[in-house]
């Protein structure tokens, strides 16, 4: 890993990352509360645009959260469904039942595994959080979408996990909780990609937990645990992680429970004729289709 890497805020370790998502399969789907809500949210804003998508790419399908709205408004486009995980692309297609299953690739944000102008509609809830280079994957959507197709999206803002980032910052300097890009950032990232007239808004969701645990559980469950270069190594020692939830009970609210923020960045933007960016292929995992068989909560 680079020393640049490690002055990055946002840089991931792909390798740590992967393992995350994929360990997270058997449990995705009981912790994904706020994946279903912001996904509702993000089909419902379909509704505005005048738009008769003939292909679509559903990137960060999770287990397929999204697959029947899609299929419901645009009954005739073809879905293609793409997610980190292979577990979860084999979830998602089954989700959509036997009859015209879609098909579906394993791949990383940054290097999508598809040629130039394949899609009239890229609809992608919770997963840009996943790049280390906003830049290089704005230039992937752009190359991925038609003239005239749209590019729908919502993602983690910087205020995500405020309360768990202050905690841990009271125990030590090392990277527990990675940063998350402010919109107006995926702004210009798209803008600078020639995507055209992006338009951005935000919402802040809180779910409340009993305790610490329970929230640390919700995001080994979601592949949202600390995978930044430059966290601590080794596991967290016993007093470390008491001090954390010392440090975290300053945020008790009135009803005894610890509320964690979640900033959820909404965006779209159209594609353009600008000439498309070449594909990268190295580090792409694909898959071959034929081996794929609330704003608040208590815990």
């Amino acid at each position: 890993m680079s020393a640049s890497s490690h002055s990055n805020p946002l840089a991931l370790d792909r390798r740590v990352l992967h393992r995350r998502v994929e360990a997270a399969v058997p449990q995705f789907d009981a912790a994904a509360v706020l994946h279903r809500e912001v996904g509702a949210r993000l089909l419902d804003r379909l509704a505005y645009m005048r738009l008769d998508p003939a292909t679509i790419l559903d990137l960060g399908c999770g287990s397929g959260f999204h697959v029947r709205g899609l299929r419901k408004r645009y009954p005739r486009a073809r879905l293609v469904l793409a997610d980190l995980a292979p577990g979860l692309v084999a979830r998602a297609r089954r989700s959509a039942g036997r009859w015209r299953r879609p098909p579906g690739v394993a791949c990383h944000v940054d290097q999508l595994p598809f040629g130039n102008d394949q899609f009239d509609l890229i609809f992608s809830s919770l997963v840009l959080h996943r790049s280390s280079d906003l830049a290089a994957t704005a230039r992937e959507l752009q190359r991925l979408l038609r003239p005239g197709g749209v590019l729908l999206f919502a993602t983690y803002g910087p205020d995500t996990l405020h309360e768990l980032r202050t905690a841990w910052a009271q125990v030590d300097a090392a990277i527990h909780v990675h940063g998350f890009v402010d919109m107006h950032d995926i702004g210009d990232a798209l803008v600078n990609a020639r995507l055209a007239d992006p338009v951005m808004d935000m919402e802040h969701f809180t779910l409340t937990y009993p305790d610490v645990s329970g929230l640390v559980d919700d995001l080994t469950a979601l592949g949202l645990r600390n995978a930044a270069p430059g966290r601590r190594p080794g596991l967290t020692t016993p007093r470390q992680w008491l001090a954390m939830q010392s440090a975290y009970e300053a945020f008790r609210d009135a009803d005894g429970r610890l509320p964690a923020t979640w900033e959820i960045a909404y965006g779209h933007a159209w594609g353009t004729d600008a000439q498309p960016q070449l594909r990268q292929s190295s580090g792409v995992v694909e898959i071959p289709l034929d081996t794929l068989s609330v704003p608040k909560r208590s815990r």
